[in-house]
């Protein structure tokens, strides 16, 4: 067997070996360990764009961990949306460490470089994995990692949203547990394919319970999407966050939406009875309330991290808006959306650092203080970031919302859609002008930051990240055909049961 032929493991193998190493050698000799920490970072990168480019043509990879057969082995199923999800993360995680780098966040505390490896393993696991058992284990592995990254650097306000945030997903990891079981009982199988197959199978007397399970299902996955009414805990767990930390963070809540992608279609689709396509009565409503939720917050924010957090509900409504069409057209659309809306958070909160760092003791509150050094230069960074948020051309967000605009006009309540599509970037037109005016145009006493508490350094990864974004837009053509495709291949569930039944060994 060649490299090729291992290429869907190498993603969660390369932060497994990563993460041990950095712990081994940070403490005596942490240069080693950010070195090790940053190639294993690159290697993810250039793993996911192999994978990417082998899957591009339509082929689904299933992997057999052990070469036990489906479905009573561990698979990994690597098709169009995990190779993009793979690359975006990737991105995400050279830009956020960069910045967790050149502003120093990483060494308030030795343990950060290999949370953060195991935050990507567990990120790179829940994309890649066949079975729903395993797609809880790599949740779990992904939230434990980013307990302890939430926390780093310490201080009350990030020990008492530490708290709140651990105790809402305990509650979601025992209610996936439950859901778990009972599909278990149902249909004697947890791999997504299988059990696709297999509900069409369940007696009418169990139609109740089988419905039940996927409503439970769904609603943890909204739980992890921070989906209204569920998404009280994002806010606070977000906003006193590392600013490194929050941007890596700004694809959690896409997982919650890549599983309901992923999870629906091929399980609980045409055949399902019941359950079949459980959350589309719930789906669009929610969605709507989360985007003008979390624009609303937009408007209303105290601080500029506090404004990224709400945009991450804002974005995430928006992207859900187009998923509740169940269609390849709303879903492609969605995905340029995911993966625009994902950088766009990470921009926002890299830059709220950019200004709290240059303000002294006003850091990134939303309103009036001094002058401070390159407040042209971030105010361009920041108008940039606010424009790809509230999805403003030229960037991609404006590419994005017309793309959901466009396929949602065939919903039933499509004029429900585009007002709260519309009258949300409004509200966050404004709220993002609102805040800028006062942190860049108005003035409120006197003072500079610190001597060398910050750089131009810092600019590198914001602007990194709206360059990506640019790049999105000036290849829409490219990037939308390339989630179109893999939009059409996750609505084709009869061909990831065959590649995934058949190539992984049943």
């Amino acid at each position: 067997m060649t490299l090729a032929d291992h290429l869907p493991i190498l993603p969660v193998i390369i932060p497994a070996l990563a993460a041990p190493i950095v712990l081994l050698v940070m403490r005596r000799r942490p240069t080693l360990g950010v070195t090790v920490s940053v190639a294993s970072c690159f290697a993810l990168l250039a793993t996911a764009i192999m994978l990417m480019m082998q899957v591009s043509n339509g082929t689904i990879f299933a992997y057999a961990v052990g070469e036990w057969p489906a479905p009573f082995g561990i698979v990994l199923v690597a098709d169009r949306l995990a190779a993009m999800m793979l690359v975006l993360t990737a991105c995400l995680a050279l830009i956020a460490l960069l910045h967790a780098l050149v502003t120093g966040a990483d060494r308030k505390g030795w343990h950060f470089h290999a949370l953060f490896q195991f935050q990507l393993m567990g990120l790179n696991g829940a994309f890649l994995t066949g079975d729903l058992f395993n797609l809880f284990v790599f949740f779990e592995v992904l939230l434990i990692a980013s307990y302890g990254l939430m926390l780093h650097g310490q201080g009350p306000a990030r020990l008492k949203a530490g708290v709140q945030y651990v105790v809402v997903n305990l509650v979601g990891s025992s209610l996936f547990l439950i859901a778990l079981g009972m599909l278990y009982a149902l249909t004697g199988t947890l791999n997504m394919a299988d059990m696709g197959l297999r509900v069409a199978a369940v007696p009418p007397e169990d139609q109740g319970l089988l419905r039940i399970a996927a409503l439970l299902l769904v609603s943890v996955f909204a739980l992890k999407a921070a989906v209204a009414p569920l998404h009280l805990w994002l806010v606070r767990t977000y906003a006193v966050s590392t600013p490194a930390v929050a941007a890596l963070f700004a694809i959690m809540t896409k997982v919650g939406v890549y599983s309901l992608i992923r999870v629906v279609p091929q399980v609980f689709g045409e055949g399902a009875g019941a359950a079949a396509w459980v959350p589309a009565p719930y789906l669009l409503p929610a969605a709507m309330v989360s985007a003008i939720i979390g624009f609303a917050g937009v408007f209303v924010a105290r601080s500029l991290s506090e404004q990224a957090a709400y945009a991450v509900i804002g974005s995430t409504g928006t992207l859900l808006i187009a998923v509740a069409g169940w269609s390849a057209e709303s879903l492609g659309a969605g995905l340029y959306y995911l993966a625009h809306s994902t950088l766009a958070a990470a921009a926002l909160f890299l830059v709220a650092d950019v200004v709290a760092r240059r303000r002294g003791a006003f850091g990134d509150n939303a309103s009036p203080g001094p002058v401070f050094a390159q407040r042209g230069g971030i105010a361009l960074l920041f108008m940039a970031a606010a424009i790809a948020a509230t999805g403003l051309p030229p960037l991609s967000g404006f590419i994005g919302k017309l793309l959901i605009l466009k396929s949602v006009a065939a919903l039933p309540d499509w004029g429900w859609a585009w007002g709260a599509i519309l009258g949300t970037t409004f509200i966050g037109v404004v709220g993002f002008a609102r805040v800028g005016s006062a942190v860049f145009w108005k003035t409120a006493g006197e003072g500079t930051a610190p001597a060398g508490y910050a750089t131009r350094a810092d600019l590198a990864a914001p602007a990194i990240a709206l360059a990506l974004l640019a790049a999105l837009a000036a290849g829409a053509g490219w990037v939308s055909a390339y989630t179109d495709a893999a939009a059409a291949q996750v609505l084709d569930p009869a061909q990831s049961a065959r590649a995934v039944l058949t190539e992984a060994g049943q």
